[in-house]
């Protein structure tokens, strides 16, 4: 079984530093910690809004980070063109509400192949790792794979916030749209309100190679500082698969 990469989200140290104005805390200095800390990437979510990370951000990620950079857009041709002006290593597009505190659910592939297809074909021209955030559905997956996206990041809320017999019910369909997705040849990421708590499953599950977690790392960090929180989660992820 291959080693599970981790993907640290740095949004939300942009957050902290955009609630005050000024320049700390530095998201840039964030994503070096990661690296030390054992992290196998950055992410981050440049919105259309620009309520967290700033086009800066992205431009100084992409010239003073060592790590693969993955940058989180919304599917439209003015986060197309940033993608190949900076050309990261690889480009996660997602669904984005103005109104929404975060990411709510999966994009719909399947109901909009006729516009973010021509994008994720742009993308990948340019040689940049397009992955579509999805819920784990067949549908979408099959959409992912026809519009020539090489991955999926399946979106793994509904799990993180359920309990019990519901979110036993929720990780076997993770754990199904894995599968097929593995099955179709997509390489398939996870993320989304990940936590200690909750990693276990998902990171066992064996067609899965990437997760990319940022709110709780972030959080964690103000009691423990960012290197221990990450370095806590990837011992929980080492862990659960050998």
């Amino acid at each position: 079984m291959s080693k599970l990469r981790l993907g640290v989200n740095i949004d939300h140290v942009a957050t902290i530093r955009n609630a005050r104005g000024g320049v700390f805390p530095d998201p840039v200095r964030a994503a070096h910690l990661a690296e030390e800390a054992g992290a196998d990437g950055v992410t981050a979510h440049l919105r259309e809004d620009r309520r967290h990370i700033s086009d800066s951000d992205i431009e100084r990620l992409r010239l003073e980070i060592d790590l693969p950079l993955n940058l989180e857009m919304a599917g439209t041709e003015e986060m197309a063109e940033i993608a190949l002006k900076h050309l990261p290593h690889a480009c996660c597009i997602v669904p984005e509400r103005r109104e929404e505190r975060t990411t709510e659910g999966g994009i719909d592939a399947a109901g909009r192949v006729a516009q973010l297809g021509p994008i994720v074909r742009k993308l990948v021209d340019a040689g940049i790792r397009v992955s579509m955030f999805i819920e784990p559905d067949k549908r979408h997956l099959d959409a992912s794979k026809a519009m020539g996206a090489p991955v999926v990041e399946l979106h793994t809320g509904a799990f993180s916030n359920a309990e019990g017999e519901e979110q036993k019910r929720l990780l076997e369909k993770i754990r199904a749209a894995a599968v097929y997705g593995a099955g179709i040849g997509l390489e398939v990421h996870a993320g989304h309100g990940l936590t200690y708590d909750n990693v276990a499953p998902i990171a066992a599950i064996p067609q899965i190679s990437e997760l990319n977690i940022g709110h709780f790392l972030v959080g964690e960090a103000i009691f423990v500082g960012l290197k221990a929180s990450i370095q806590g989660m990837r011992r929980r992820m080492d862990e659960a698969r050998p």
